[in-house]
């Protein structure tokens, strides 16, 4: 009996996984689909009609046209810095918290952990006050600024878990043969954190190349905004036309996409490291 319905099940289970994998990929389909398709095409056939023609006119007007290429300059010159900034920074505390006996180490914890569970609307007019106090209002600093000091304290948790996990054998024989903090930080600990760090990259990239919340609470002027909030723009400029809407869509997810996709190996590679090692 189970012999005959082992077959049933697995059929079954490929069934359910193709139709709900078709389901989740058919928005993207119809976006990736649009972008390719002529206006005239659009207008004619509708959004959910087979193309008819296929044309690369939407992503020239939604790169230059729409400002899609300075919201992407302006993306990178936010997500970089403060992926950069945040993930030292985080790594460092996380360190000190980890493999040494600080006191209050765990109120500290508890205290980034408990500021990244407030909601971010309570936080929006503070936050706006004071980078017009700082004299930042409305520049890519005070976006970095931000995005740097509410992404701190989560990877700070994240990263101590993982170096707490590190057997203190480790630390002590490093210790024994002369190795001081820094270099016990960089030549025994954070190749050991690889992993981590790799997926805490792919996923702060993420975050902070698709904030929206931020970027439209410090800043003002459309020339500095990164790609999301000038999504919003671009679908006030050409509210009708589907396909530069679709296209500006495609350009803005290609970032987050190569970023994955490229992190996804070293993720890989660091987490064999750390297990020879």
């Amino acid at each position: 009996m189970s012999r005959r319905t082992t077959p049933l099940r697995e059929v079954g289970y490929h069934v359910t996984a193709s139709a709900l994998s078709l389901l989740w990929l058919l928005p993207i389909i119809l976006v990736v689909v649009t972008a390719f398709r002529s206006f005239d095409d659009v207008a004619q056939n509708g959004v959910g009609g087979l193309p008819h023609s296929f044309t690369l006119d939407g992503f020239a007007q939604a790169w230059t046209d729409g400002g899609a290429a300075q919201a992407l300059i302006n993306s990178m010159l936010v997500t970089v810095p403060t992926v950069v900034i945040t993930l030292t920074l985080a790594s460092v505390s996380a360190f000190a918290l980890a493999r040494y006996d600080i006191p209050f180490r765990r109120t500290a914890l508890l205290l980034m952990l408990a500021g990244n569970l407030l909601p971010p609307q309570i936080l929006l007019v503070p936050v706006a006050k004071l980078s017009e106090v700082l004299g930042i209002y409305d520049s890519l600093t005070a976006l970095v600024v931000v995005q740097v000091g509410f992404g701190l304290g989560f990877y700070t948790f994240v990263l101590h878990g993982f170096m707490r996990a590190i057997p203190a054998e480790i630390q002590q024989a490093a210790v024994i043969d002369g190795a001081g903090a820094g270099q016990l930080f960089l030549r025994i600990i954070l190749p050991l954190t690889r992993p981590a760090l790799a997926a805490l990259s792919a996923l702060a990239f993420t975050w902070v190349f698709n904030d929206l919340l931020w970027a439209i609470t410090v800043l003002r002027s459309e020339d500095r905004m990164p790609v999301t909030p000038a999504l919003l723009g671009l679908q006030g400029q050409f509210v009708s036309q589907w396909n530069v809407i679709a296209a500006g869509s495609v350009i803005a997810a290609v970032p987050t996409v190569a970023v994955f996709l490229r992190f996804q190996r070293h993720f890989v590679a660091g987490l064999a490291l750390g297990a020879v090692k």
